[in-house]
């Protein structure tokens, strides 16, 4: 090895992080005495740091005048590239420590159609930015299973919707959506802009493909029938599924707003405006529970707390807008 190239290891490996991160708060003040407050050091300590670190490097980071400071184009590149070069590394610290603490480095989130809807990319954003070192894996159910893999325990957290027998599985509320009818384009309602609960209750109804009697007894008006009995002649575990079934007549369909903005084919939608909202929630199992699920739980409510917006146009539809994009 040539003596220089040794030489150039060396004070390469003389560097410390601290200077590295000094040099990043100069260039971002462009301003000595500014970085030097900003640090809570002295102006004469922070520029003994910057100089020692060019020395190390060899390289001039700034270019120097009595007025003011400048990046030399070496020190442009070389920021940028530091820049990168600490996101990884704090990254490899955060997911060691995550480790360390009994995390994984990833996290089965399940989800029914729709997910959590619009609140679903931020809620992933965000937690991404918390968790970088850790990979969240997607896995979809149909409304055959509607804890969305929790109860069996094939996932660790889920978005879901609300009711179904808990058994163990809490919940953290996101939104509530209104309900909204599916019926074909000759039915004897199809022409109206609304209907009540009560309309419903005689029609046949085509049910979710799930065992659970309280998810079942919610999406098929049991709680205002009165006793009137519930004729369900087909069941299906998908959208797509019944998107198929409702043409053909075997029935009607009840389902949430957001079943707008799917195209369907020989389908009206009209809202149900006096039955009880759909609560959507980010579920997980007592059995299950870890720091990352519980660090996923509370992403999900502080985005929640902090998008009004987003929370009022779910919860209080404009029936009339189709343009409202879906989002797994």
């Amino acid at each position: 090895m040539k003596f220089i190239d040794l030489m150039f290891r060396i004070n390469v490996m003389d560097v410390h992080t601290r200077q590295l991160r000094y040099f990043m708060e100069v260039a971002d003040a462009m301003s000595f005495t500014r970085a030097a407050q900003r640090l809570h050091i002295s102006q004469q300590g922070l520029s003994t740091q910057i100089k020692q670190l060019e020395r190390a490097l060899d390289i001039v980071l700034f270019a120097r005048t009595t007025r003011k400071i400048e990046l030399t184009a070496a020190g442009s590149a070389f920021l940028q590239d530091i820049r990168h070069t600490l996101d990884c590394l704090d990254s490899a610290v955060e997911r060691a420590r995550g480790i360390q603490r009994g995390e994984r480095d990833h996290l089965v989130l399940g989800t029914l159609e729709g997910a959590a809807l619009t609140l679903t990319a931020p809620i992933l954003e965000a937690f991404g930015e918390r968790h970088p070192g850790v990979t969240v894996h997607m896995r979809q159910s149909g409304y055959d299973n509607p804890t969305a893999g929790l109860r069996e325990g094939s996932v660790d957290v889920a978005f879901v919707r609300r009711p179904f027998t808990s058994n163990g599985i809490r919940c953290e509320t996101l939104f509530t959506e209104p309900l909204m009818v599916m019926v074909p384009e000759n039915h004897r309602l199809a022409g109206r802009t609304e209907v009540r609960v009560g309309e419903l209750v005689n029609e046949t109804i085509i049910g979710a493909a799930a065992r659970d009697p309280e998810w079942n007894a919610f999406w098929e008006l049991d709680a205002y029938r009165d006793g009137c009995p519930t004729t369900v002649t087909h069941r299906t575990g998908s959208a797509l599924e019944t998107q198929y079934k409702v043409p053909l007549g075997l029935g009607i369909v009840v389902t949430v707003a957001c079943a707008r903005w799917l195209p369907f084919p020989g389908i009206r939608l009209l809202p149900i405006i006096d039955a009880a909202p759909n609560e959507v929630a980010v579920g997980w199992h007592d059995a299950r529970e870890s720091a990352l699920v519980r660090s996923f739980v509370d992403v999900a409510t502080k985005i929640r707390d902090s998008r009004p917006d987003l929370v009022k146009l779910l919860q209080e539809p404009d029936f009339t807008n189709r343009e409202m994009p879906f989002h797994l």
